[in-house]
């Protein structure tokens, strides 16, 4: 048996049947893949995390191929040296996935967050109230919150064991009122802390769930600042933007639906990264630029795992790209520029662990995207506030 992936427009043919694999040498310069996938792998952890490693940066492979090659999660000691700010995150899609009650439905989703292990994720999100969706058994308010409290308990010990945070959506209750929640667990198995859905459907407020507070929290982990937001809240900006202006890097979207580009617009609009953990159509995550990361879709129905890099700086082009042939000259092939020409947007990124990207913005006096326009507002204001003086 064989199975066919294309992997950044290069290819790789492996064949399972002999554990042979043959790889296009483009393939070897453009990855750094410095082993093939042969038998060996079964003995060479260290192989293996590399093929894996980078497969996980498209969405070629399915979810099967992957789990072929290694079904066995990878321990502490297998995962090479990364980037300081290296976050692998992991997103669930209940596309196509049913069941006949909420007790299976939890069963058929733990398979798949196993299934994710084998990158080692750090983070993983669930769907928006994913225990009882696509589920043929109808429940009460009532009994949703119990489900969800069972729910919880096996979730911390998932996260405690495996050493991972977790966004798991479901309803939660406080002083007699009942939420659509997410709750973030740290890797301890701890409850982190809550998010409760500020935008209800009509729907969902005629069935007894309350709207959760106008101020949504920012949560701090070990990897970076993290928000959430819930389905429906995609329609208004207010949570969105509350939670850039806490400094989140990252947000989370449990939701019923794909949302596209509605979520791609959030992205680049508020200059972080979005991942999504969806009930039906396409989970995805999307960089700072609004670039999609990888996605879930044909061949991938129901999961992803891939890294983002937090040690990167959104710019305005002009007039700090006149610093950047001095950046690359010094750095190399430590730093990444990417610029947007039309756009005028330039992402500066680090990929070294000796390079921090808030050393080179104060060598170069470089300022991000946001502090450009801040500054330049104020001047603004302040030149406002001259010229009312002058009148009176």
């Amino acid at each position: 048996m064989w199975i066919g992936t294309k992997i950044l427009n290069y290819s790789i043919v492996a064949w399972l049947g002999t554990g042979k694999c043959h790889v296009n040498k483009l393939l070897f310069r453009k990855l750094h893949l410095k082993h093939y996938l042969t038998s060996t792998m079964k003995n060479n952890p260290q192989s293996r995390r590399k093929f894996l490693k980078t497969a996980a940066l498209t969405s070629g492979i399915s979810s099967i191929g992957v789990m072929s090659v290694n079904s066995q999660p990878l321990q502490p000691e297998e995962v090479n040296e990364r980037l300081p700010r290296e976050v692998w995150v992991a997103g669930i899609s209940q596309e196509n996935l049913s069941a006949e009650t909420a007790e299976d439905m939890v069963d058929r989703i733990f398979q798949i967050m196993e299934q994710t292990l084998v990158y080692q994720p750090d983070i993983i999100c669930l769907p928006e109230v994913f225990h009882t969706s696509n589920v043929k058994k109808k429940y009460n308010i009532n009994e949703k919150v119990a489900i969800s409290n069972d729910i919880l308990v096996k979730m911390a010990a998932f996260a405690k064991k495996h050493h991972c945070y977790l966004v798991v959506a479901v309803n939660t209750t406080e002083n007699g009122q009942t939420f659509n929640s997410a709750v973030l667990l740290g890797r301890d198995g701890s409850a982190v802390g809550e998010y409760r859905k500020i935008h209800l459907t009509e729907n969902e407020i005629g069935n007894g769930l309350t709207p959760g507070p106008l101020d949504p929290p920012v949560f701090q982990t070990d990897f970076g600042k993290v928000g959430i937001q819930i389905c429906f809240d995609i329609m208004w900006d207010d949570g969105w933007k509350k939670l850039k202006d806490q400094g989140a890097e990252i947000v989370f979207w449990p939701s019923a639906y794909g949302g596209g580009q509605s979520l791609q617009l959030k992205a680049l609009q508020h200059r972080y990264v979005l991942a999504t953990s969806t009930r039906k159509g396409s989970s995805k995550i999307w960089d700072i630029s609004g670039k999609e990361v990888v996605n879930t879709g044909f061949w991938e129905n129901n999961w992803y795992c891939a890294p983002v890099n937090f040690e990167k700086a959104f710019l305005h082009t002009w007039p700090f790209v006149q610093h950047f042939d001095k950046i690359k000259s010094k750095y190399g092939r430590k730093v990444r520029i990417t610029n947007y020409h039309e756009e005028e947007w330039s992402v500066i990124e680090s990929l070294s662990p000796d390079v921090v990207i808030a050393d080179i913005l104060k060598e170069f006096n470089l300022k991000t995207y946001d502090q450009h326009r801040n500054d330049s507002e104020a001047a603004q204001i302040k030149a406002r506030d001259s010229q009312v003086l002058k009148k009176s």
